[in-house]
């Protein structure tokens, strides 16, 4: 039986279904969450607040309170009730004054129109940049234009850049919302709630704010999944009883077990979220039983070595499972989250899991950043988490600074949002983490730009690697540079982090701009041609369309063209416009024309122009260009299986391109052998290969020990497909050899 019936609404998802007779039911909200009230947002802030703080609190309280007085929410509740909840949120966390000032004033500026010189005035500068801060944060609109969404994601994580405060502040703000958003319409609530998942959940695992991490996660899948929410929510209510002798029989061995070893520690049983169990049985295809039946507990001991030796008491007791043990203590995630994971065959032969940390580290796990203020010391230096948020943060700023666009930037900062982490060494012993599937050249690029720029090799345990290998826990990475090499744009084909792509194509945009300028001028004039227009425009309509494009000059709108940046069918249609005296807006989605003449390729253009590395054309082969966002003329064989996707997911990015006559150059191509495994077979096929004038780039051996034949993998430079098709005839009567073919992808 399946456990999810289908929504009738879900994000995305514009189907409905027709409503069934009886009594309609209700989607479970969470727990009824009282009025805030000052008296209590005051008691709160009395225990770590001075006397003189809490007084410029109570004055920012009456500000607030007094711009907002009339205003109410849609629960017709008083609207100074949702900025007392925030500050109440933030007091939690134990923030300081001014952060606590800031959740009360969050929203006065932007509703009722008071100055930021009014707040400064008022209250201080801190102050009033941390609320003109959150003021900036506009709305994102999830389901707006990609640009308007990523613009206003690009401002809220800048101020997020400049003070850590405007997210936390923000994130109670979100919270609260998501915690009252019952009284929204549907559509409402599956908007916000989808940009919460989409936005605000990954930030706040990103710093380490489990607490907020989860129950946003929740409320979200509660908004977005109602009936997935409420069937899972009813069955694991369910669940719950049968479960609870298990967890009683372990937690009374467990506690008995670190007592005897003379253990102190607290021990309790860890439920999973609502939309964890979900998110498990989706992904890994599991039924509702299967997740139900792992245990979860948590050991909270005092010292760091007790966290050691409790993990080698749980071994005494329960048998571990191999390969379920992760040491977090010793590399500790981005985030800042440590403990010691393991998991142990327990009674009735049912996993068990078990976290393992000290007091300190369950503060960092639960509050991440903010636990900076949950517990000051008197020593200013920044903690070890403080630093790695704090260089996060300023990797935000560089690729801004490195950046064209706001979609751009959106794209390269979400790359860095996924939790999944890999942690690799220097060749002198220091630990970079990386995301998952980060490769070499990510991590050339981690250590700094500049070395990224000129790696032209790397070790990998100290042997030579691709600067494509994925890396992995524990690899021992070592970067090999030269002065004189620069970034290559297939690098963009295999980087995996923010911070190496932004580096990329801000070099290839800066530095290969006369070629991206001369392309991008020719796939203009060509398209322009097919609406019979000259391509020497007049100087009122080049003043037109650059006032209209936001380009500084018509070789800033050639090399946009260039890289991909702007498509030339849909710049010649806003030329045409405006020539007509109808100007039309250049994001239009009007295909291109299709009797553009043929862009000519003669493989000497530069990086402007690619050939695809998945089908490596050469010329003879039947060809088609897909123009590619900051990588130029992308050049894919007609028949090459990946372009046949991309052209149907993007159809007006592809252009005709056609081979030149006279071509002064090699052209690489992948060729496959299968052979004996036999003595002398490799010089033989070499020695061929070099006969038939072929230069060999690269080898490659799989071998087949059923069949005892080996399979040989060459990257050959050859003229073109005559060339080709004699140098496969040839091999073919070498002594040994079985088969060849070109190797396609």
């Amino acid at each position: 039986m399946n456990l999810f019936p289908p929504d009738s609404t879900q994000s995305g998802n514009t189907t409905t279904r027709a409503k069934r007779p009886g009594k309609p039911q209700e989607v479970p909200e969470p727990p009824a969450i009282g009025v805030a009230t000052v008296s209590h947002l005051i008691d709160k802030l009395s225990d770590y607040l001075t006397p003189v703080e809490l007084k410029k609190v109570r004055e920012a309280y009456r500000f607030s309170d007094e711009m907002h007085l009339g205003q109410v929410r849609k629960s017709g509740e008083p609207y100074i009730s949702h900025p007392i909840a925030v500050a109440e949120i933030c007091a939690e966390w134990k923030l300081d004054a001014q952060a606590i000032m800031a959740a009360l004033l969050h929203d006065v500026i932007e509703d009722q129109d008071v100055k930021k010189e009014e707040l400064l005035e008022r209250f201080g500068p801190q102050v009033a940049n941390l609320v003109d801060g959150l003021s900036k944060l506009e709305k994102i609109e999830f389901q707006s234009l990609v640009e308007a969404q990523a613009e206003n994601f690009r401002k809220m994580l800048l101020a997020m850049a400049s003070d850590v405060r405007v997210i936390l502040i923000k994130l109670a703000d979100r919270l609260h919302n998501m915690r009252t958003l019952g009284v929204m319409a549907p559509a409402k609530k599956r908007r916000i709630a989808g940009e919460t998942m989409e936005v605000y959940v990954p930030i706040a695992h990103r710093l380490g704010l489990n607490n907020i991490y989860r129950e946003l996660q929740d409320l979200a899948f509660s908004h977005l999944y109602p009936l997935r929410y409420r069937t899972l929510s009813k069955a694991v209510k369910a669940a719950r009883g049968n479960r609870r002798e298990v967890v009683k029989k372990i937690l009374e061995a467990v506690k008995s077990t670190l007592a005897m070893a003379g253990i102190h520690a607290e021990v309790y049983g860890r439920e999973k979220t609502l939309f964890g169990i979900y998110k498990k049985m989706r992904n890994k295809h599991l039924s509702f039983s299967q997740v139900l039946d792992v245990y979860g507990f948590r050991i909270v001991v005092d010292t760091v070595p007790n966290c050691y030796v409790t993990l080698g008491t749980l071994h005494g007791l329960y048998k571990p499972m191999p390969g379920k043990f992760k040491d977090y203590i010793a590399i500790r995630k981005l985030n800042g989250y440590q403990s010691l994971h393991t998991t142990l065959i327990g009674p009735y032969g049912t996993p068990v899991e078990f976290q393992i940390r000290t007091q300190d580290m369950h503060r960092t796990a639960e509050s991440g950043v903010a636990a900076h203020w949950l517990y000051k010391t008197g020593d200013q230096n920044m903690s070890d988490l403080q630093q790695r948020t704090h260089a996060w943060l300023q990797s935000l700023l560089d690729i801004q600074q490195q950046t064209g666009d706001s979609a751009e930037f959106l794209e390269h900062v979400k790359v860095d949002l996924f939790p999944d982490s890999v942690y690799v060494f220097t060749p002198k012993s220091k630990i970079i983490a990386l995301p998952r599937g980060a490769t070499a050249l990510d991590f050339a690029y981690s250590i700094h730009t500049g070395i990224g720029d000129h790696t032209v090799a790397v070790k990998i345990n100290n042997e030579t690697q691709p600067l494509r290998t994925e890396l992995h826990n524990g690899d021992i990475v070592e970067i090999v540079t030269d002065p004189d090499s620069r970034p290559s744009p297939t690098w963009l084909s295999y980087v995996r982090t923010g911070k190496a792509r932004s580096a990329i194509r801000h070099y290839l945009r800066t530095i290969n701009v006369n070629e991206s300028v001369e392309l991008g001028q020719e796939l203009l004039a060509q398209a322009l041609a097919a609406r019979n227009i000259e391509p020497e425009l007049s100087a009122s309509t080049i003043d037109k369309l650059l006032a209209e494009s936001s380009a500084k000059s018509m070789d800033e709108l050639y090399a946009d063209i260039g890289i991909g940046k702007r498509m030339p069918a849909l710049v010649a249609r806003h030329i045409f416009g405006l020539i007509e005296g109808e100007s039309t807006a250049l994001p239009s989605n009007m295909p291109p024309a299709a009797d553009i003449d043929p862009v000519t390729i003669y493989g000497s253009e530069g990086v402007s122009v690619q050939l695809a590395p998945c089908c490596l054309p050469i010329p003879g082969d039947q060809i088609t260009g897909q123009l590619r966002r900051d990588q130029g003329l992308v050049v894919h064989t007609c028949d090459c299986l990946p372009a046949k996707r991309l052209r149907v997911k993007e159809p007006d990015r592809w252009i005709a391109v056609q081979w030149g006559e006279e071509l002064n150059r090699r052209f690489d191509c992948r060729i496959r052998l299968l052979i004996n495994n036999e003595k002398g077979i490799l010089a033989r096929v070499a020695a061929e290969i070099g006969e038939s004038d072929g230069n060999i780039t690269y080898v490659g051996m799989d071998e087949d020990d059923e069949n005892m034949m080996t399979q040989l993998r060459f990257t050959i430079q050859v003229k073109d497909r005559v060339h080709l098709a004699h140098l496969i005839r040839n091999l073919r009567r070498v002594a040994g050899v079985n088969r060849v073919e070109r190797e396609r992808a």
